[in-house]
């Protein structure tokens, strides 16, 4: 019972370290980063600038404001 104790104990050890290993990144992994968030940041804004969901707002709320309750 001692040796399943300890490769338990040991195990666990492991894990913990892998899941709170902090090396950080690489500087290619931060602009690689960097350019996928600028990248999701832009077709967000095309998204949200564009006619269709400005129309789609826009009838919402007017539907909303016109409703007779």
């Amino acid at each position: 019972m001692d040796r399943a104790r300890a490769v338990h104990m040991e195990a666990r050890t492991r894990l913990y370290r892998l899941m709170t290993d902090d090396d950080g990144m690489s500087t290619a992994e931060y602009a690689i980063g960097t350019i996928a968030a600028a990248a999701f940041g832009a077709v967000l804004y095309a998204v949200v600038t564009g006619d269709s969901i400005v129309d789609a707002l826009t009838k919402i709320i007017d539907r909303a404001l016109n409703t007779n309750v």
